[in-house]
């Protein structure tokens, strides 16, 4: 008789499941290097973000420049170093207005229901129909181009993803027992929500909102990107990819080629990390 692996045995998920740590580890690791080298930018960095150098323009990597430098000069090592704090910063403060208000319209909706949860649907219909960044730039044009007008309208074009979600997630939760034994006990519909039903509901929203960082990333980017986010001398990373634009015609690679490589790890890794992420909190709930 032929003896057969233990490993042959495994169903193929769970064979996966051994390998997609490894995955996860190295972008946890990634995703703690840029954290902290966006924290220590100022000991990193060999030069400050902004100071122009005309006579080192476009200079590929060297022993001064290990990145290489931009049209002006600007050392690319030392503004994405800095870059990195806007890029991070940004979506965790994006993600955290539309958690926001997107919780407290899906935990409503469900808890409610009748035309109260008709009104929230009909009004996140609405949003999902309109485009998200067709929205922002219609709220730049208004309010102004600038950093903090893209977060608050991507705060407004991403809650009503996270508000489909938390309504999908509260009406099962609402459902269990649990949430009728406090009604019999006199407690208060808000009361529920607030201390039992949405904390409930955290390990699932976190997880949801690690997978959407990467997208809220991305989002800024090509906001700045297109002159509608941050202005300049700013060193995101979106509107370092723009400014280094200009440079590819003159054969110079590295000035959009450093962030735009940036912004796909950090990216990726997000996707990564959160995927992950949203697989074990959901399983745990």
């Amino acid at each position: 008789m032929t003896a057969v692996s233990a490993d042959v045995l495994l169903p193929a998920r769970r064979r996966r499941g051994r390998r997609r740590p490894v995955l996860v580890l190295a972008g946890a690791a990634f995703l703690a290097l840029v954290v902290l080298a966006a924290g220590f930018a100022p000991l990193l960095a060999p030069y400050a973000p902004d100071a122009v150098d005309l006579s080192a323009s476009l200079v590929g990597t060297s022993g001064d420049h290990l990145l290489g430098t931009d049209a002006s000069g600007q050392d690319l090592l030392s503004r994405v170093l800095y870059g990195a704090r806007t890029s991070l910063i940004a979506p965790l403060a994006l993600l955290a207005i539309a958690a926001l208000l997107g919780v407290t319209l899906g935990t409503v909706a469900a808890w409610r229901g009748g035309w109260t949860d008709t009104l929230v649907s009909r009004v996140t219909d609405v949003m999902y129909a309109f485009p998200g960044l067709l929205f922002v730039v219609l709220i730049i044009a208004v309010f102004g181009a600038g950093i903090t007008t893209s977060v608050l309208g991507l705060g407004l074009a991403f809650a009503p993803t996270i508000a489909k979600y938390t309504r999908s997630v509260a009406l099962a939760e609402r459902a269990k027992p649990y949430v009728d034994a406090y009604r019999v006990q006199g407690m208060s519909g808000s009361r529920i929500c607030v201390r039992h039903l949405v904390p409930n509901l955290a390990r699932s929203i976190v997880g949801y909102l690690v997978v959407l960082f990467g997208e809220a990333l991305m989002s800024l980017a090509t906001l700045s990107y297109l002159g509608f986010g941050s202005q300049p001398p700013s060193s995101d990373w979106g509107l370092m990819v723009q400014e280094g634009q200009a440079a590819i015609v003159q054969g110079a690679l590295l000035p959009a080629l450093v962030p735009g490589t940036a912004i796909a790890a950090v990216v990726v890794a997000f996707n990564v990390v959160g995927v992950w992420a949203a697989d074990r909190l959901g399983a745990r709930r």
